[in-house]
């Protein structure tokens, strides 16, 4: 393969040989990337497509697995990522043919990744382990998926630590009734509350309500809606306690 400028265009592209369904060999030259770049971005997926066995080394899949998501996820979501697999992924499996990464190889890693300490000398949380974890079968499914890799062998070896259960937490009506005292004279404050709470709406359905009718219509309407809400159901089940 090779990746050249053209001197008329002034535009990078690629030019390599592959074997078709046949096994004849074929030239295949793409063209018209504007930066180097992206024409051994380019590059490099072909060659993970031509190769269906994915003969390559992990550090050169993870490179092209973090080019695929980008554009797809949030900033600070590319960028934990992006950490993770550098330090906790890379160093292990880098140099690794990724089709000859094991199972067993992935447990090794996980007992090498348990005796990580973080600076103050604490280890990582469950949830930390876990987040890593996810982090190497994304990557291998990602091959799996778009590339043809036979196996994920990071879901046949297991996850390591836990998710972190979540503790939903909930007013009483005397803890509600008490709050609302507090915030009686802050007009805006009582009355967004008076909706979240007999409605039972989210805070973001709550921002997008739009100012065709006040606060106070809203609230009004939902007071002369039958018990049937959600909200009002939660009042009259504690109410026949």
């Amino acid at each position: 393969m090779a990746v050249i400028k053209n001197p008329k265009t002034r535009m990078w592209e690629v030019r390599t040989y592959y074997k078709d369904w046949t096994g004849t060999r074929r030239q295949k030259t793409k063209r018209g990337f504007a930066k180097k770049s992206e024409a051994q971005k380019w590059e490099r997926a072909f060659k993970l497509r031509d190769e269906m066995n994915i003969n390559m080394k992990f550090k050169d899949f993870a490179e092209l697995y973090l080019s695929d998501i980008q554009p797809r996820i949030k900033y600070n979501s590319f960028l934990t990522k992006k950490h993770i697999i550098e330090t906790k992924i890379l160093p292990y499996f880098g140099h690794r043919k990724l089709n000859e990464i094991c199972p067993a190889d992935v447990i090794q890693w996980q007992n090498e990744i348990m005796k990580l300490k973080k600076d103050n000398g604490e280890a990582y949380s469950p949830t930390y382990l876990k987040t890593i974890h996810n982090q190497l079968s994304a990557i291998l499914n990602h091959a799996v998926n778009m590339y043809d890799l036979k196996d994920n062998v990071a879901r046949k070896a297991g996850s390591m630590g836990k998710e972190e259960s979540k503790e939903i937490m909930f007013w009483t009506q005397e803890e509600y009734q008490a709050f609302m005292e507090q915030v009686a004279d802050k007009p805006i404050s009582y009355y967004a509350f008076e909706i979240l709470y007999w409605t039972g709406i989210r805070e973001g359905e709550l921002l997008a309500l739009t100012p065709i009718r006040t606060m106070l219509e809203i609230l009004e309407a939902f007071r002369e809606t039958p018990r049937t809400l959600a909200g009002m159901e939660r009042l009259t089940a504690s109410d026949e306690d």
